[in-house]
């Protein structure tokens, strides 16, 4: 158990170095949510005067959304540390060597996590300065990152699983957005889903996106549902599960047809 620990932090730190060298990458993650929360966000602030829209601020209801959105859009592409070293032979040379198979599958979730963590911490001040009001102090704000950071984990191990069976740069973009977009719109990230049609909300009970969302903005408000914000989390946290034993198995076909 030490040794694969000790193997996923340095692999977690090889691709933390990665970062490191071309920071560009967080940057451009960044750009689009920041256009949603700038832009959208006061261009729509007039949203929370619609009878039935029951959230008060238009920019607090769509903060916890825009930080979720930060989470799926990267963790969607996680896979591609993978279709890289296949590319560059690393791949072949970490499974000729004792290097912890459950390390490689682990490490590539931390470093999108550090990177969700990373993002959260430069979005929310942003938000603050735009208007939103955090009233559910610092537990609110925990549960918002571990939220984040469970669907980073989510869509992380999702992602490694296709690029592990595709093996294609191409297949791996095409799924990543066939999936993210209409997960993002078939919740409350951007609109308050009692204002949807009804089928829109019965999809979005089901919607792991939804729940992350759910999770965060019922933590942040000044008398949280606790009772939903933690089954939320837990779904979300049962459903990681299930995708890390997915990508796991991913990994296992990909190892014997290497």
């Amino acid at each position: 158990m030490s040794l694969a620990l000790t193997h996923t932090a340095f692999l977690t730190a090889r691709l933390l170095r990665g970062f490191w060298r071309m920071p560009m990458y967080l940057v451009m993650n960044l750009v689009q949510p920041m256009i949603w929360l700038l832009l959208f966000g006061q261009l729509f602030k007039s949203v929370a005067d619609i009878p039935g829209f029951s959230n008060g601020s238009y920019v607090n209801f769509m903060t916890p959304g825009i930080v979720m959105m930060m989470a799926l859009f990267g963790s969607a592409w996680a896979g591609t540390t993978y279709i890289q070293d296949m590319d560059r032979g690393v791949m072949d040379r970490f499974l000729t060597s004792p290097t912890s198979r459950g390390g490689l599958m682990v490490s590539t979730m931390l470093f999108q996590a550090v990177l969700t963590v990373i993002q959260t911490a430069v979005v929310l001040p942003i938000a603050g300065l735009t208007g939103a009001t955090y009233d559910g102090g610092w537990p609110g704000l925990v549960v918002l990152f571990a939220a984040a950071v469970l669907l980073t984990f989510v869509f992380s191990a999702l992602s490694n699983a296709v690029a592990l069976l595709a093996r294609e740069q191409t297949a791996l973009i095409g799924i990543s957005q066939l999936l993210s977009f209409p997960l993002m719109f078939l919740s409350s990230a951007i609109m308050d889903t009692r204002l949807s049609p009804q089928w829109v909300r019965d999809v979005a009970r089901f919607n792991p996106f939804e729940w992350a969302v759910a999770a965060g903005r019922g933590a942040l408000e000044s008398s949280p549902d606790w009772a939903s914000v933690w089954g939320h989390l837990g779904l979300l946290a049962a459903l990681a599960a299930v995708m890390g034993g997915l990508a796991t198995a991913a990994f296992r076909a990909y190892q014997r047809s290497a």
